[in-house]
C-alpha cells in the first residue's frame, strides 16, 4: 500500500532533511524532477525547444520550485515566461537564475502556450484561491497551444487552492471550484491526502511523485494508505490440493425480500464471484436467487440456512420488524458481518446498539453518504477520512465509507482509500454486487480491514470493465468481476 502523508508529517521530514544537506539541495532535487516530467509532456507537443512554457509563481518554496523547474527548461531552448502573483515575495534566487537563462517577466499570459506550470501556492496554503488567482486558474482552461489544443496544466506538489490535508476545495460563488484543475501533479516525495481523496484528487489529475530522499525521514504514522494491485495479490486466498467447498469458505447473504428479489440476486451474484466454495441464501427471494443461481442452497430465514463462516445483510431486507428480527439473528452469530443499505436504517434507531457491542466477531458497515447522515445526524463533511474513522471508532466496525473515492476506516485509526472507484457505478443495485463480494471475502478468511479494501479495489476495477461497453448496470459489474478476478494469480 502506498503511505500518504499528512502536512505537519511531511514538513517535519523536510526539516530534518534539509539539516543534513547544503542549503538550496531539496529545492534541486525538486526542481530537477519537475523539469524532467514537463520536459516528457512536452516531447509529446513536438519537443523542449522552442516550446512555450507560463509560470505562475506565488510566493515561497512552491515558487521557487517552480522558478528552478523554468530555468532549467529555459536552458533547453524553451520560451520560459513567468507571471508573478505576488511580485515582492517571490523566491528571489530563483528568479534570478530564470532570468539570467533567458526567462522573461510578463504582467498577462501569453497568447500562445503549451504549458503552464501552477506554483502559486503549495501544502502551505487554505482556503481556496485570492481572486486574482483564481480568475487566472479559471482561465487556463481555455487557453490554447500553438495547434489550438488546450494547454497541458502541471500542479507543483500539489493544485492550488485544494485543503491539503482532506482533499476538500471551496467553491466560488458561481459553484465553481476555487482551485486549480491539472492535467499533471509532480508531487515532491510523499503522497498528500488531497492527491488521493476527496475532491481535490480529481482537479490532480495524473500524479507523478517525485523522490527527493524524503522517504527516511518521514515519522509515525500515515494519514491514509491507497490500495494497490499487488496487495491483493499478497492477501487473496489461495487454493491448494486438499480444499474444497467447505475449506474454501461459505457465506451467508440475508438480503432480498418479495418486494426487492432483484437485491438479494445481485448480492447473491457478488458472492459467488468472490473466493469462497458456497453460498447459503436466506430470505424471501429465494426463487428469484436459485432461478439465477441453482448452485445456491436458499432456504426462507437465516435461522434455518446452516453453518456460515461471514453473514452480508440488509440490501432489499425492509425494515420492518421481521426484517429487524433477521438482522438480530445474523447479528447474534459469532461471524464477521457485512451490513448494508436497510440493515443500516435498522441500526439508526439505537434498538440493536447492545448487540453491536456484544459482538467479538468483525462488522463492516458500507454506507454512503446519505446512509452516514442517517447514522451520524450529519454528513461526512469536507474531511471523508475523518468522517469514516469518527463512526468506525462508535460503531467498533470498519467503516467502508462508499463514492468515487471510497475511504475505509478502522477503529484503531488506520484508513485506507480506494483508487478505483469510477462514476460508472453511480447506479442502483451496484452496491449489492460490492456487499456479497465483501461477504464471500470475509467467509473465506480474508481480516475484515483488507477485505473491505480489496473488494472495493475489485468492485471498482469491474465498473470500470463494464463501462466499455456503454451506460453500466448492476449485472453487468457482477458480470465484469469474473474476468476481473481471472487476473488474480
Amino acid at each position: 500500500m502506498k503511505p500518504v502523508w499528512r502536512v505537519a508529517d511531511v514538513r517535519a521530514a523536510e526539516a530534518g532533511l534539509m539539516a543534513t544537506l547544503p542549503p538550496g539541495t531539496l529545492m534541486q532535487r525538486a526542481a530537477a524532477g519537475l523539469a524532467r516530467r514537463c520536459a516528457l509532456l512536452l516531447e509529446d507537443r513536438g519537443g523542449v525547444y522552442g516550446a512555450r512554457v507560463l509560470l505562475l509563481v506565488g510566493s515561497g518554496d512552491n515558487g521557487g520550485d517552480t522558478l528552478w523547474a523554468g530555468e532549467r527548461l529555459a536552458r533547453r531552448g524553451a520560451a520560459v515566461s513567468v507571471l508573478l502573483l505576488t511580485p515582492g515575495r517571490a523566491h528571489a534566487e530563483g528568479l534570478a537564475a530564470l532570468r539570467a537563462a533567458g526567462g522573461r517577466l510578463v504582467d498577462r499570459p501569453p497568447a500562445v502556450v503549451d504549458l503552464v506550470l501552477d506554483g502559486i501556492v503549495g501544502i502551505g496554503g487554505s482556503g481556496g484561491l485570492r481572486e486574482t488567482a483564481d480568475q487566472l486558474a479559471a482561465s487556463l482552461i481555455r487557453h490554447c497551444g500553438r495547434d489550438g489544443d488546450r494547454a497541458t496544466v502541471v500542479a507543483v506538489d500539489v493544485p492550488s487552492g485544494v485543503a491539503v490535508d482532506t482533499g476538500h476545495v471551496p467553491l466560488t460563488a458561481s459553484g465553481r471550484p476555487s482551485a486549480v484543475r491539472a492535467d499533471v501533479t509532480v508531487a515532491f516525495g510523499a503522497l498528500k491526502p488531497a492527491l488521493v481523496v476527496g475532491p481535490a484528487a480529481d482537479l490532480a489529475g495524473h500524479v507523478d511523485l517525485v523522490d527527493i530522499g524524503l522517504a527516511p525521514w518521514l515519522r509515525g504514522s500515515p494519514a491514509l494508505r491507497v490500495t494497490e494491485w499487488s496487495d491483493l495479490v499478497d492477501w487473496w486466498p489461495r487454493l491448494g490440493p486438499a480444499s474444497e467447498k467447505y475449506t474454501r469458505g461459505v457465506v451467508g447473504v440475508a438480503t432480498g425480500s418479495a418486494t426487492y428479489p432483484g437485491a438479494a440476486v445481485l448480492s447473491v451474484g457478488g458472492a459467488l464471484a468472490g473466493p469462497t466454495g458456497m453460498v447459503r441464501y436466506a430470505g424471501g427471494a429465494r426463487a428469484e436467487v436459485l432461478h439465477q443461481h441453482p448452485s445456491v442452497i436458499a432456504t426462507g430465514r437465516v435461522a434455518d440456512a446452516g453453518r456460515v463462516q461471514a453473514w452480508v445483510c440488509g440490501s432489499g431486507l425492509g425494515i420492518g420488524e421481521e426484517s429487524a428480527a433477521e438482522l438480530r439473528a445474523v447479528l447474534a452469530a459469532p461471524v464477521p458481518v457485512v451490513l448494508d443499505a436497510d440493515a443500516l436504517t435498522l441500526l439508526v434507531d439505537g434498538k440493536l446498539a447492545d448487540r453491536l457491542r456484544d459482538r467479538d466477531a468483525p462488522i463492516v458497515v458500507t454506507p454512503h453518504d446519505r446512509e452516514y447522515a442517517r447514522l451520524c445526524g450529519e454528513t461526512p463533511g469536507a474531511d471523508r477520512v475523518g468522517a469514516a474513522l469518527r463512526l468506525a471508532a462508535w460503531m467498533n466496525a470498519v467503516v467502508l465509507l462508499k463514492g468515487e473515492r471510497t475511504i475505509i476506516g478502522m477503529p484503531d485509526g488506520r484508513a485506507y482509500v480506494n483508487p478505483t472507484g469510477t462514476p460508472a457505478l453511480a447506479t442502483g443495485g451496484t452496491g449489492d454486487v460490492l456487499a456479497g463480494l465483501l461477504g464471500s471475502l470475509l467467509a473465506a478468511g480474508v481480516p475484515a480491514d483488507r477485505a473491505a479494501a480489496a473488494a472495493a479495489y475489485l468492485h471498482g476495477l469491474a465498473g470500470r470493465e463494464a463501462a466499455r461497453g456503454g451506460p453500466v448496470t448492476a449485472p453487468d459489474v457482477a458480470t465484469a468481476l469474473r474476468p476481473v478476478l481471472a487476473r488474480l494469480p
